[in-house]
């Protein structure tokens, strides 16, 4: 995000201070008078939000008290602050079953089966009564690399996945849409992903046709899942029209047209550095 905002000409200051330091960060945003804030913070834990079940003060800090506190700064300022939020507040019911309706950014939160969702999740019914606050609902983030926090270099290291559509951000698509978003000033509160849905295996067939012709997985079930996750996992299928028709003149590619991209993108970076590093793997099958 830093370097797409300088490489537009803008001047982009790293915050120096955490989010959960309530004083420091209103006087670090006095400091450098910013006119734009933008917020990427967030605790979702190491390797995965199940360690939020065990640090649930460290996580209301940051992702609950943390995050309104810096909102409420940047109200009080009359700064605009796009918040980076995420979709995992929502997952599959009756009413939006998968196939089904997808949800809306006017439809409550149905998922509080991880702590981290609970946090979230308060945040997303509050952040909206701030008039100079854009939210903007992330979805398994995707990057043009193998990062340890890219969705692809997740699932590609598991043993086992879970064969299920879901919403995805592709950050090659979206992040300059944020910074459109911002230089407009528009507010408010914004599913933030590609149109339509992938499930794991057609992102893992995509990473194999690409990028690793010896790849491979197995599937098992979300109940399996349940069993060896300290957490619950949601999956979703999220609407993205009003974001759409708040930037008609912006094109965001539908999710497999785009994960083609991200692959191609993926595949050409290895080609250029001369190997092709596989994600971190068990052993190979027999």
């Amino acid at each position: 995000m830093v370097a797409m905002l300088r490489s537009g000409g803008h001047e982009a200051v790293v915050a120096e201070t955490r989010l959960e330091n309530i004083e420091q960060v209103a006087a670090e945003i006095d400091a450098t008078k910013p006119s734009h804030v933008f917020n990427c913070a967030g605790l979702t834990g190491r390797p995965n939000v199940d360690w939020c079940e065990d640090h649930k003060d460290e996580v209301i800090r940051v992702n609950l008290v943390g995050t309104l506190a810096l909102l409420d700064a940047c109200e009080r300022r009359g700064l605009h602050c796009t918040n980076f939020a995420t979709g995992c507040i929502y997952t599959y019911d009756e009413a939006h079953p998968v196939g089904g309706a997808p949800f809306r950014e006017t439809d409550p939160p149905n998922y509080e089966g991880s702590f981290y969702s609970v946090t979230k999740g308060m945040v997303d019914r509050l952040s909206p009564l701030y008039k100079n606050v854009l939210t903007l609902r992330l979805r398994m983030p995707i990057s043009d690399d193998l990062s340890p926090r890219n969705f692809v270099t997740k699932i590609a290291s598991y043993a086992k996945v879970i064969n299920v559509p879901n919403s995805v951000t592709v950050l090659h698509d979206l992040l300059p849409v944020a910074l459109t978003l911002a230089e407009r000033k528009i507010t408010g509160l914004f599913n933030f992903t590609n149109p339509g849905v992938i499930s794991h295996n057609q992102v893992l067939d995509l990473y194999k046709e690409y990028c690793d012709a010896d790849f491979w997985y197995e599937n098992f079930s979300e109940a399996d899942q349940a069993k060896v996750l300290k957490a619950g996992r949601c999956n979703n299928h999220l609407a993205v029209d009003k974001l759409q028709a708040a930037l008609p003149d912006v094109v965001i590619p539908e999710v497999h047209e785009s994960m083609r991209g991200v692959f191609a993108r993926m595949r050409d970076a290895f080609q250029a550095a001369g190997t092709f590093p596989p994600p971190p793997r068990k052993a190979p099958r027999a």
